[in-house]
């Protein structure tokens, strides 16, 4: 313990001096420093060898800093390390009651436990529907007595962050998140634009929503791109429409959140379960909290395994993935599943592995919250402790990778540099950040966290300096 805390000592020493040297200029650091972009950032910084643990670079590297999507490293590695990377969600079809003469008098569940990839266009079975008939009536049954029931219980009713910002919640990247997801909890609003000035009009929406309903203010302009946001509360059926789009487009599509993935799924289901000649009495409905009616288990769905999910979380930087991950977590210490729990536990479960997340703020899963807050230390120190993981394989594909995938596409392409970033990114108004992995020539690996907030520019130019910073770091002292 004493040679340990000596150890710790010396590399607080040694980034200090780094830092204070990086302070004074002479290093690959003025590059954040003196542009103008990034000068007056808050900038926490850690460049480090994996193999041999030498500190190559450092800049206020135990300071926090608002880690946007970088965040959802992890939700992905605590769930690689508490699951394994070949877990299945499993999602429930119950029934309650008996079932006499092909005849089931009482309801079929359709119980969640977190599932996202339930109906999705990223990954899995869209056709998840047709197992599930097929399993109903391999059971015998062809009429219910009853209704189809989505039981969501799995989770707490929040199922909106309460960290999240007005801006954010309803759109396509900041859905609900409830233990059962369908078709990646979006709807597409189709819109009719016309003359400038004008409200666009609502058409159609896709998938068809029962009962959802507009309050619609978006207006036609001269902008090029989308401008419209979708607000909306979780199990609320009225979408606020604000915004702009550009003028005298025909249809125009613009993404929000369903307001109950749960209970559209089991309409659907009831639609195809009728479909295929099997009755149903009563309509389908959900509930949000267990309620006690004894059940039996009829089939078991379950979703492709977990190093599927991540990888689709990380490399695209799926926010209801990271969530629906995240979530699961809170089951660790009661059901059900709370945002609180979730958030208490990721923080443990790392502290205890000598990640240092005593200073890290966790609000969510996928970095939407402006309150969470992470330094490149601790970073640093989770991707150290994953790179040696059983399960860093599959940790280690799913970071997008520099000028080929995924978000790090755009960064270092044609550059010395390009195809040897592992690493995820992390993106919000003038702020940029970068954490993963560096394969230098001679075949060692540094581990690295770059995160620069609050830059004098738009992410795209925060990005630029970075990837300069990068490439120089590499051409002085990766060669």
């Amino acid at each position: 313990m004493f040679r340990s805390r000596i150890l710790h000592i010396c590399l607080q020493l040694c980034l200090l001096a780094l830092s204070a040297r990086a302070a004074q200029g002479g290093s690959s650091i003025d590059i954040l420093l003196r542009n103008p972009v990034t000068s007056s950032a808050n900038i926490s910084l850690l460049v480090q060898d994996l193999q041999s643990g030498e500190v190559i670079d450092a800049f206020r590297s135990t300071n926090v800093a608002p880690p946007a999507s970088v965040m959802k490293l992890l939700p992905t590695a605590t769930a690689l390390e508490t699951l394994g990377a070949d877990y299945r969600f499993s999602t429930y079809i119950e029934y309650s009651g008996q079932i006499t003469g092909g005849v089931l008098h009482g309801d079929l569940y359709v119980r969640g436990t977190g599932d996202p990839t339930l109906g999705s266009q990223k990954v899995g079975d869209r056709n998840l529907l047709n197992a599930w008939v097929r399993a109903i009536r391999e059971a015998g049954i062809r009429e219910i007595r009853g209704s189809v029931i989505a039981d969501l219980s799995y989770f707490d009713a929040d199922a909106i962050n309460p960290g999240w910002i007005w801006e954010d919640i309803g759109n396509y990247y900041a859905p609900g998140i409830y233990a059962l997801s369908y078709m990646d909890n979006t709807m597409n609003v189709i819109l009719r634009s016309g003359p400038v000035g004008s409200i666009a009009e609502v058409q159609y929406t896709v998938p068809e929503v029962p009962g959802v309903q507009f309050d619609n203010h978006i207006r036609c302009t001269t902008i090029t791109h989308d401008g419209a946001y979708v607000h909306g509360a979780a199990y609320n059926y009225t979408r606020y429409l604000t915004g702009s789009v550009p003028c005298n487009q025909g249809s125009f599509g613009v993404q929000g959140d369903l307001p109950n993935p749960g209970l559209l799924l089991v309409q659907h289901f009831s639609k195809k379960l009728e479909d295929s000649g099997i009755t149903i009495t009563a309509e389908p409905t959900y509930i949000s909290e267990a309620d006690g009616v004894n059940r039996t288990l009829l089939y078991t769905w379950q979703s492709p395994p977990l190093s599927e999910i991540i990888m689709e979380t990380n490399i695209h930087s799926n926010n209801m993935y990271a969530e629906s991950l995240f979530r699961t977590f809170g089951s660790r210490y009661s059901l059900p599943c709370t945002i609180h729990n979730s958030a208490d536990f990721e923080k443990d479960y790392w502290l205890r592995r000598g990640v240092n997340t005593r200073s890290t703020r966790i609000v969510d899963g996928c970095g939407l919250a402006p309150q969470d807050a992470i330094s490149a230390e601790t970073l640093v120190q989770l991707l150290t402790y994953m790179y040696r993981s059983s399960n860093s394989n599959a940790f280690y594909a799913s970071l997008p990778v520099s000028g080929q995938t995924g978000t790090l596409r755009s960064l270092l392409p044609g550059t010395p540099l390009d195809g040897k970033v592992h690493a995820k990114s992390g993106t919000i108004a003038a702020t940029k950040n970068f954490a993963g992995y560096i394969e230098l020539p001679d075949g060692r690996t540094w581990v690295f966290a770059v995160m620069v907030s609050f830059g004098n520019g738009k992410s795209k130019q925060i990005q630029k300096v970075i990837g300069d910073y990068l490439l120089d770091l590499y051409n002085t002292k990766g060669k």
